[in-house]
């Protein structure tokens, strides 16, 4: 419980803007199999597209491919879900 207050999140894996954090635009305690961990991710001030298929959108899936089907505990996980 310590771990969601700090982050400052209502629940497990539900992720929420961080706008004053210097680097990262989000933060998520992730929970999976019983792990719990903290992860920032996202460039602050970066954007995801809006337009579901666009070059630029594809492009990244297929840099992130791999790391995304690790599951929640990765931060690429939760920019795939979030910011794309």
């Amino acid at each position: 419980m310590d771990l969601l207050k700090q982050a400052g999140v209502s629940g497990y894996n539900k992720p929420k803007r961080t706008p004053s954090h210097p680097t990262k635009s989000h933060v998520v305690v992730a929970k999976q199999d019983g792990k719990v961990k903290l992860i920032r991710f996202g460039q602050q001030g970066v954007e995801g597209e809006g337009k579901k298929d666009t070059p630029r959108r594809r492009a990244w899936y297929a840099r992130h491919k791999e790391n995304i089907a690790k599951g929640p505990l990765f931060p690429t996980y939760w920019s795939s879900v979030t910011k794309w």
